[in-house]
């Protein structure tokens, strides 16, 4: 089965009802054990196409990174995210809303229609939207948003993987591995973890049994 890229089918419907700054959004991180998550928006101009972009899944590592570079410099970018407390006060859900409001908010242009990726529309739009399941796969606006988000994150884990050591964050980005779950057996619970989430939760209940 061919798989058809991402265009600009969207983006030109909400043209052609009469909006101009439109941006594609997606966030990154919400399956994690830890680290942020973290989402950007993107608001591209429609005669200048980064080459290269598609959907962030079925592109390799090195044309994100250099998508990453490019991509700011052809089109409007923000950038937003929510902290591991945020996502254990609100729920991952509504934090990753968060940083996708937040990220809207940084564009240097504010954006008069917003395509969302997935089937929820965060609360606190500052303008009007669509929700696109799969959109980093239908919309290029979200592709792009995609590819920040992702590289985005990716580099702050590696960041945070030099200062805690021994849970492979370099290599899985936060994600419940096999080396990460190991780590955690070892090293035990960092700041970064999100206590909330089941395997993190239940090593902390097991280490306060053991303590009482």
């Amino acid at each position: 089965m061919t798989r058809i890229p991402p265009d600009l089918q969207f983006e030109n419907t909400a043209r052609s009802a009469g909006y101009t700054h439109i941006a594609g959004v997606d966030e990154v991180g919400r399956g994690p054990l830890a680290g942020p998550v973290m989402a950007c928006a993107v608001i591209l101009d429609p005669k200048r196409i980064p080459p290269g972009l598609g959907d962030s899944k079925t592109i390799s590592a090195k044309r994100r990174d250099g998508l990453f570079d490019l991509i700011p410099n052809m089109a409007i970018v923000g950038f937003g995210s929510a902290s591991v407390a945020e996502i254990e006060q609100l729920n991952i859900l509504a934090a990753s809303q968060l940083a996708m409001i937040r990220a809207l908010a940084d564009l240097a242009q504010p954006p008069d229609f917003a395509l969302i990726d997935g089937n929820r529309m965060p609360p606190g739009m500052p303008c009007p939207g669509q929700t696109i399941v799969k959109g980093d796969a239908k919309s290029l606006s979200i592709a792009a948003a995609s590819i920040m988000a992702k590289v985005w994150r990716d580099r702050v884990m590696v960041g945070l993987a030099q200062q805690h050591p021994g849970y492979g964050w370099d290599r899985n980005a936060g994600y419940p591995t096999a080396e990460h779950i190991a780590g955690l057996k070892c090293h035990g619970v960092t700041l970064h973890h999100r206590r909330t989430f089941g395997p993190v939760h239940k090593m902390l209940w097991q280490d306060k049994i053991r303590d009482d």
